[in-house]
């Protein structure tokens, strides 16, 4: 077996203490990246913006001392700015468009040690929660190549389930991490609201919906990096509490008795596949087992039609504000045909709200979040089904010009469960505990208190030790 085979399984904390004892060295690393990639990404079309060149320049160099030093990662090909990388959001209307500086994510991603291989495929504008853009085509999930990876993190995820790098970079706006954790097969942690730094271009995004962080196949990596990257950078509005200790030192830390309410299904109009209602009901026997108090309850909150109104205000008028800078890059108004239906029609949509509106909006979004929060005073931890169905075939979600938002509407059918924790801002991840008969990964969602990942990566790591997942690989596999 081959160097580059055999870390295809090996995690990045595992991989830096390699690095560490000279057993091997980043350049070493990078290039067994570089070669597990080629080996099956064109089967799967994660890695849309390959930067090896300036890898192999940067690990042979001096590398910062970091707890990930030389170890490969890739950057998803959305709000994350690599300086002299293309960013394209995934949309043709920025398929030029070439990074002048690095954001601060990517400068702290750098200083942590790590080595960034290249932009992962991403939806355009990372609307929905499937992978397959115009501009580069689908993705697939390395489980069954006929279904998708999950969105908008979906080539991230494709690259870390199927061995070619140990993590790699997400983001969440509706549950863009967690949806495709769930449908690869991974850990995918959204961390509280503004846990990760925006700037220097934004504030927050989506009046707060979206939390960058990254798709891991180990929960230590997720905290470690959580640690690497997590604090306010100039500039920014407002932030969370910091952490009591490192995330890193909450794993494999005493849980406790946690007070765990499950919610299987969305009541009288429930369309949950049977598959993750029968995942919820196993992680929570498992939780039982493992000494947790587990109680069935629903939060009320208000609504969820006017809820899933203010989310859509919040979401179509972002993408008129993401038209605008478009518009600068092509002489000074939008181009309809540069975009997919879908993206037009959200366009077409957000332009007829005011300021009132989207205020309205948020102020609605706000006060759901209030609700929420009371009544999770009696419970540490909410249990969910990540997505209401296991992962759609490529093509559910394809934009009719006739009835493009029936995509959106759809989108939003299969990701029924994620996006309360966008509105919310509190900590959320998606834990790979099951499969299905048809062998593909089905995820659970675990959402804490406001500023509490270090219960949810206590609980995680919980998890991990009871129900190891690390070594289930798919069918496309880079270790083979």
């Amino acid at each position: 077996m081959s160097l580059a085979q055999e870390l295809a399984g090996v995690d990045a904390t595992a991989q830096a203490e390699l690095v560490e004892r000279g057993e091997v060295t980043p350049h070493e690393l990078v290039e067994a990246a570089i070669t597990r990639i080629a080996a099956v990404d064109p089967r799967l079309n994660a890695v849309v913006t390959p930067m090896y060149e300036e890898a192999r320049e940067l690990a042979l160099g001096d590398l910062p001392r970091g707890p990930f030093t030389g170890v490969p990662f890739l950057v998803k090909d959305l709000l994350a700015a690599c300086r002299g990388a293309r960013l394209t959001l995934g949309s043709r209307a920025f398929a030029g468009y070439v990074s002048e500086y690095d954001s601060e994510l990517v400068l702290r991603l750098r200083r942590a040690g790590l080595v960034l291989l290249g932009k992962t495929n991403t939806p355009e504008l990372g609307l929905v929660p499937t992978t397959e853009p115009a501009l580069f085509g689908p993705c697939r999930n390395p489980w069954d190549p006929a279904r998708t990876p999950g969105g908008s993190s979906g080539g991230s995820a494709a690259a870390v389930a199927a061995g070619m790098v140990p993590m790699a970079h997400g983001n969440d706006g509706g549950g863009s991490i967690r949806i495709p954790a769930s449908c690869c097969g991974l850990f995918g942690l959204k961390p509280t609201r503004q846990r990760n730094p925006k700037g220097p271009l934004f504030g927050d995004v989506m009046g707060g919906l979206v939390e960058e962080h990254a798709l891991t196949r180990s929960v230590r990596d997720s905290a470690a990096l959580l640690d690497a990257t997590s604090g306010p950078d100039v500039g920014a509005p407002y932030w969370p509490e910091p952490p009591e200790r490192p995330f890193a030192a909450e794993v494999g830390g005493r849980c406790g008795r946690l007070r765990i309410a499950v919610t299987k299904g969305r009541g009288t109009d429930d369309t949950t596949h049977p598959d993750c209602v029968a995942a919820v009901e196993d992680a929570a026997a498992l939780c039982s087992e493992l000494g947790h108090e587990v109680v069935e309850a629903s939060p009320s909150l208000g609504g969820d039609g006017m809820l899933a109104q203010a989310f859509t205000v919040v979401w179509s008028s972002s993408v008129v504000s993401t038209m605008a800078a478009a518009a600068a890059l092509h002489g000074g108004h939008p181009e309809r045909e540069l975009f997919e239906p879908l993206t037009w029609a959200l366009y077409e949509l957000g332009r007829t709200f005011t300021g009132g509106d989207y205020l309205l909006a948020v102020q609605r979004l706000q006060g759901a979040a209030r609700r929420l929060a009371a009544w999770q005073r009696s419970f540490d931890v909410w249990l969910t089904p990540t997505l209401a169905e296991p992962p759609l075939p490529l093509g559910a979600l394809a934009q009719s010009v006739d009835d493009p938002m029936a995509a959106f509407e759809r989108g939003a059918r299969f990701a029924a469960y994620t996006a309360i924790a966008n509105i919310t801002g509190q900590p959320a991840m998606s834990v790979p505990l099951s499969w299905n008969g048809d062998r593909l990964p089905i995820g659970v969602q675990f959402v804490a208190r406001y500023g509490d990942e270090a219960t949810l990566f206590r609980l995680a790591s919980q998890l991990e030790e009871a129900r190891p997942w690390a070594g289930k690989h798919p069918p496309i596999w880079a270790g083979d």
